[in-house]
C-alpha cells in the first residue's frame, strides 16, 4: 500500500512540476495524461533507486568539494535522462531538468508529509 501511495504522490508532484516549470511536459500514454504521469513517476523512481547511488559514489570527490550540492546536478541529469526517453515525460534541456528536479523533490516532500499516516495504514 505504501508503494502505491508514494507512486501516486510522485505522479501528482510530477504533474505539478509541469504546471510550474517551463520546458517540462507530460506526454499522454494510452490516450491518458494520468497514465503518462504514473509511468514517468515509476521510471523516475526506478532510475533514482538504481543509478543515483552509483553516481553519488562515483562523484564522491565532487560531492565533498561542493558540500553535497553536486547532488542537485545528479538529480537534474537523471530527470533529463528520463525525459529523453519520452515515456510520459519530456524535458527540453538541462536547466528545465534542474528546476524540474528541484521542484519535484520539494513538492513530493510536501505531499509525503500530508500523506504520512496513509502509508502505515
Amino acid at each position: 500500500m505504501g508503494f502505491l501511495i508514494r507512486l501516486i504522490v510522485n505522479a501528482v508532484a510530477l504533474y505539478c512540476v509541469t504546471l510550474f516549470v517551463t520546458g517540462v511536459h507530460l506526454v499522454p500514454l494510452w490516450g491518458s495524461l494520468i497514465a503518462g504521469a504514473v509511468v514517468a513517476a515509476l521510471i523516475l523512481g526506478v532510475v533514482n533507486a538504481i543509478l543515483r547511488p552509483i553516481l553519488v559514489i562515483i562523484s564522491l570527490p565532487l560531492e565533498i568539494v561542493t558540500l553535497g550540492l553536486f547532488t542537485l546536478v545528479i538529480n537534474a541529469l537523471l530527470f533529463w535522462l528520463v525525459g529523453t526517453w519520452h515515456l510520459g515525460l519530456t524535458v527540453d534541456g538541462f536547466w528545465p531538468a534542474f528546476w524540474g528536479a528541484l521542484a519535484m523533490s520539494v513538492i513530493s516532500w510536501i505531499l509525503s508529509l500530508l500523506t504520512r499516516g496513509l502509508e502505515r495504514a
